[in-house]
């Protein structure tokens, strides 16, 4: 199972540098859980970067996965979470709903580079050849 946080899916939506770790985790459908929160985050991206239709398509997107709602054990695993690793309420409950599907979390967040689970990806790193200087 996959979980594909905010980042991850809006550096797959513009394919940037590091769309091509990402989509193997997004396009898996069948193995794929969406927090709402995510489709939060990236609707909101969408609307402020894209405008109304594309915000809704990429919502579409999203949609393929199993959408996974903040209920009130997720809500006080995502507490134990922040105090765990220093995270804000939305990567904790990002972590939260990973770890109660025994799921990868797929970023480029760095407040997750440490964290036990989470395949982190640096941001701009994959993909990108070097400038030759003449």
């Amino acid at each position: 199972m996959n979980v594909v946080d905010s980042s991850a899916w809006v550096e797959y939506f513009v394919d940037g540098s590091n769309a091509g770790r990402f989509a193997p985790a997004i396009e898996d459908s069948g193995a794929l859980i969406v927090p709402t929160i995510v489709l939060y985050e990236v609707f909101k991206w969408g609307l402020r970067e894209r405008g109304e239709q594309a915000a809704l398509r990429l919502a579409g997107v999203m949609h393929q996965g199993r959408m996974v709602d903040l209920g009130p054990d997720l809500a006080l695993a995502a507490a134990r979470i922040a105090g765990e690793f220093d995270l804000a309420m939305a990567d904790s409950v990002i972590l939260a709903t990973a770890r109660a599907y025994d799921a990868i979390l797929w970023t480029q967040d760095a407040d997750f580079a440490q964290v036990p689970g989470v395949r982190y990806v640096p941001k701009g790193r994959a993909g990108k050849v070097p400038v030759k200087k003449a």
